[in-house]
């Protein structure tokens, strides 16, 4: 693994880029009316085998993410798939780690790409987007038939978390690829060798942080420090667990005392006591990479994350680490949530912009993309678990994989989720920034949660902002 800092998709916990929401395309026009496709993009007839009227000598040009999960997927698996049904297109494959300073001058010009796969921490700001009307309405993607069977549409083939949190202003636009599942990782070796179970209650949780930190042969616990909203997530599932989903979609709301009600003030009090006696020294200091890679040499046995961990980390991962991913263990015998429950959510999101030389073609390439065997063959090359429903039945799943996709089943319906970040950039920021000193004891719970609210509240008066709403 390079010394060198990647940026992955991890970095942004599925979220809004860097930027603020006003200056994410601040070259771009007054938000307006969803442009018009250009001449260029004019559909040919449609058909049952093509329901968007793909014109099959057409360009097209796809973007990717190059993260985590690589690009091997669309160049190997999504790529020929789409070539072998048109192979008079061209596909023009370009992969970057910076989307947004590189594709928001396109988006300005209006001749942005056909496809891309708008994620990392440099993805652009999915709000921004739908304000400035950038985005395909893919509603006609959802109710065409299926790649595997004319019979079934695309909709029945995902999960119904797709649509919901893809759906801006009213309309389906962005395509969440993988089913990320969040949880405490650690070494299935590690726990084994030294005798610690998993623990299923919050005391649990802290008896074995003490153990850990009382044997002396690695420190109990870590996060990204450099990136820390990989804390905020486990402490937002805390929150969650204690009161219920709604304390989450308060949050997304914006509504008044929605960060620092008491599930909220008790799952920060909760992990900065976590942060004050537990963590593997100079973690403040580390990015992801250096985090994962000392789990992975045995200097400290959990931390936060998602599915996507066990790809990310395949080059520094000892052959018989073993992966495994626990849920958030309960604080209490009032939660109303129970044990097992996960903070799921799709992420790799995929986008069609409106103003693109053949977004019909763009909506054909995510059709192939969300057939059975491109999603099974995907699951089984990176790690992770798809969106499309049934996708890594009979598929050899690596032990990282296997764990989160048991702890999702085992989770049923008890599975939360936010969009906060994704909607309002602003509040991103300065959750992360707010997350980092409450970790390294900067900020008190109090402190920390008055901050968040403020800046909450500061979005929901500024009439330039676009509002969301779940």
């Amino acid at each position: 693994m390079p010394n060198t800092p990647r940026i992955t998709r991890r970095e942004l916990l599925r979220g809004a880029a860097l930027v603020p929401v006003a200056g994410a395309l601040a070259a771009c026009a007054t938000p307006a009316a969803k442009p018009s496709a250009s001449a260029s993009a004019a559909p040919a007839a449609t058909s049952a085998a093509n329901p968007f009227g793909v014109a099959e000598t057409r360009p097209l040009e796809i973007w990717i993410f190059d993260g985590g999960f690589g690009t091997e997927y669309a160049t190997k698996i999504h790529e020929p798939l789409f070539k072998q049904k048109y192979p008079k297109a061209e596909i023009k494959h370009n992969a970057t780690k910076e989307i947004t300073k590189v594709l928001q001058p396109r988006f300005a010009g209006g001749n942005p790409p056909d496809v891309i796969d708008n994620s990392g921490a440099n993805a652009m700001d999915f709000g921004a987007l739908a304000q400035d009307g950038q985005l395909q309405d893919l509603t006609p993607l959802l109710d065409a038939p299926s790649w595997d069977d004319p019979a079934v549409k695309v909709r029945d083939t995902i999960d119904q978390s797709v649509i919901d949190i893809g759906t801006y202003d009213g309309a389906f636009s962005v395509l969440g690829y993988v089913n990320y599942i969040y949880g405490v990782w650690y070494s299935q070796k590690a726990f084994r060798d030294n005798g610690w179970e998993v623990p299923k209650t919050w005391d649990a949780f802290l008896k074995l942080c003490d153990a850990i930190k009382k044997s002396g042969t690695m420190a109990p616990f870590t996060y990204a420090g450099k990136f820390p909203q990989y804390l905020y997530e486990p402490l937002l599932t805390t929150a969650a667990k204690i009161g219920g989903g709604e304390v989450l979609v308060h949050i997304d709301n914006l509504e008044d005392g929605a960060w620092t009600s008491e599930p909220m003030r008790t799952a920060a009090a909760a992990w900065a006591e976590v942060g004050a006696k537990y963590l593997m020294e100079g973690t403040a200091g580390l990015d992801h990479v250096q985090t994962q890679t000392a789990q992975n040499k045995y200097k400290v046995a959990m931390l936060p994350s998602g599915s996507w961990l066990e790809n990310e980390q395949k080059t520094t991962t000892p052959a018989d680490f073993e992966y495994g991913m626990f849920p958030i263990p309960d604080m209490g015998s009032s939660d109303k949530l129970p044990y097992g429950t996960l903070h799921t959510q799709p992420g790799e999101n995929f986008i069609v912009p409106s103003k693109g030389g053949n977004p019909q073609g763009g909506m054909e390439y995510l059709r192939a993309m969300l057939s059975k065997k491109a999603a099974g063959d995907f699951s089984e090359l990176v790690r992770t678990v798809s969106v499309v429903k049934g996708a890594g039945e009979g598929r050899a799943l690596s032990p990282g994989a296997a764990s989160a996709s048991k702890a999702f089943a085992d989770a049923g319906s008890n599975t939360v989720y936010y969009r906060w970040q994704s909607w309002y950039a602003q509040l991103k920021d300065e959750a992360v920034a707010a997350t980092g000193e409450l970790m390294t004891g900067g900020l008190t719970p109090e402190k920390y949660l008055e901050r968040l609210q403020k800046k909450a509240d500061e979005i929901k008066n500024d009439s330039s902002i676009k509002k969301f709403k779940r």
